[in-house]
């Protein structure tokens, strides 16, 4: 790993505004060659947003103040073509939404190589290989051909970790660089986080993991509504929390939750049988079963790349099973199972402000604007959110924004897919809980996709783990 001299990123006294409003700041920190920051906080606490600034990527309605300087060059002075100018080569990012770092026309392999090759500066036989073993290590053999839509979000992450460190850039910025990875691929990632500090290069990482956390190391930063609750290193923090809301965070973990009763003895709303799903020549799962009853919640589980994302697509008739049926109960109406997407940024208008989709959704469906704001509230999302566009929110908000959504329709079976990866714990915990209890009252049947363990011990009735056909 070739680095330039003394990589280092300082922040000083950085701030973030919307308007005459202030979401973020002032914040300031310094990150040297060796060393690693973490960034922990809930949803919604300005994690994103402080990357965003430090790269001079804010959508255009934000504004940003404070001194920024990438390697003991000022860079928020910068033109954003300047600014640009520095990305993968003294700075390498890797965005909280991969999809946002891959080109959905080119295959993930050929990305990978391009950017060996265009910024690493590597022959064109070295950057294949250089892909190759980049493809081994990430547990990404067979993958090379695909392009990212047909990836799993696991998937898709690492692919987007493989073209972010590909140029050898001495400061890594990883914003939730472990969402939604099985536990192999999750502490693998990890594993190469806590290499670019060891290589002298300088590391932030931004996460709601406590566990990611303690893996890196260093010193850290606890942000909550944009202000610095606690600032320092990193294990003594985490082993002695002094603020009460560092002690809820670390305390919200899924392990601690109570488990959940028995499941309702309710009528059966939806079954699967013998179902065989497929992504093009290969079979992802095998004889599948399911009898789903009302208010009975479920929960999937497996290894990134298992075809979790696809069984919902298969439940949800957006895709025809390769065998097998699935059938719905006669009393089902014809939106009365919706999908909560993994990447919510795929399922909103991108350049539409949230209000405007959500209204429509409510008019569609003759829903009451109190009963979209109902649910908002419930998942503690601010009204003056709905006023900015998916891209000027956090990855955790718009989640709740599309859980929201979902629930505005009124789903008999609401299929799940990763709906709390982006939120911090004690978000999470909350948003789950929001779930159980409407799936209580109002009958609603719960398919959920998820990687922790743990979620799917404790919050689900059932559990249900994939394993490769293969």
């Amino acid at each position: 790993m070739t680095l330039s001299d003394a990589p280092s990123i300082a922040v000083d006294a950085l701030s973030v505004f919307f308007g005459a409003t202030r979401l973020l700041g002032p914040v300031s920190f310094r990150v040297a060659a060796g060393e690693t920051l973490v960034i922990m906080g809930e949803t919604g606490a300005g994690k994103s947003l402080t990357a965003q600034a430090i790269l001079g990527t804010l959508p255009k309605e934000l504004r940003a103040e404070g001194k920024v300087t990438i390697n003991g060059r000022q860079v928020d002075t910068l033109s954003p073509t300047d600014r640009s100018a520095l990305w993968g080569r003294d700075i390498a990012t890797l965005p909280q939404e991969p999809w946002l770092a891959l080109d959905p026309l080119m295959q993930a392999g050929r990305q990978v190589a391009e950017a060996h090759r265009y910024v690493a500066g590597l022959p064109p036989e070295g950057a294949r290989n250089a892909c190759v073993r980049d493809f081994e290590t990430l547990g990404l053999v067979g993958a090379e051909r695909r392009l990212p839509g047909a990836l799993s979000g696991g998937m898709a992450q690492r692919v987007a970790f493989a073209a972010a460190t590909a140029g050898r850039a001495p400061i890594l910025l990883a914003d939730e660089p472990t969402k939604g990875l099985d536990a192999e691929r999750h502490a693998r990632v990890v594993g190469l986080l806590t290499q670019v500090p060891k290589d002298g290069g300088a590391l932030l990482v931004i996460t709601h993991e406590a566990a990611v956390a303690r893996a890196l190391g260093g010193n850290i930063i606890v942000l909550r509504d944009g202000r610095v609750i606690e600032q320092g290193q990193t294990d003594q923090i985490l082993a002695k929390p002094q603020e009460p809301y560092t002690q809820d965070l670390l305390a919200a973990d899924p392990q601690a939750w109570p488990r959940s009763g028995t499941a309702p003895d309710g009528a059966v709303v939806l079954t699967a049988e013998g179902l065989a799903v497929t992504r093009g020549d290969r079979v992802l799962i095998e004889g599948f079963d399911l009898s789903l009853r009302a208010g009975e919640r479920v929960a999937v589980t497996g290894p990134s790349g298992v075809g979790k994302t696809t069984l919902l697509d298969t439940l949800a008739g957006l895709i025809a099973p390769a065998r097998g049926n699935v059938q719905r109960a006669k009393s089902l109406g014809r939106h009365a199972v919706q999908k909560l997407y993994q990447d919510p940024p795929a399922a909103f208008p991108p350049h539409v402000p949230l209000e405007q989709s959500l209204r429509d959704v409510a008019r569609l469906h003759g829903v009451t604007w109190d009963r979209v704001t109902e649910y908002l509230i419930a998942l503690n999302l601010l009204p003056d959110l709905l006023e900015r566009r998916p891209d000027a929110v956090s990855g955790g908000e718009l989640q709740r924004i599309s859980v929201a959504r979902a629930l505005t329709v009124g789903p008999v079976v609401l299929l799940a897919d990763e709906p709390t990866s982006r939120l911090d714990p004690i978000t999470q915990r909350q948003t789950l809980e929001l779930l159980a209890g409407i799936t209580e009252a109002k009958g609603i049947s719960i398919v959920l996709v998820t990687h922790h363990a743990a979620i799917a011990e404790n919050w689900a009735h059932q559990s249900i783990e994939l394993k490769s056909a293969t």
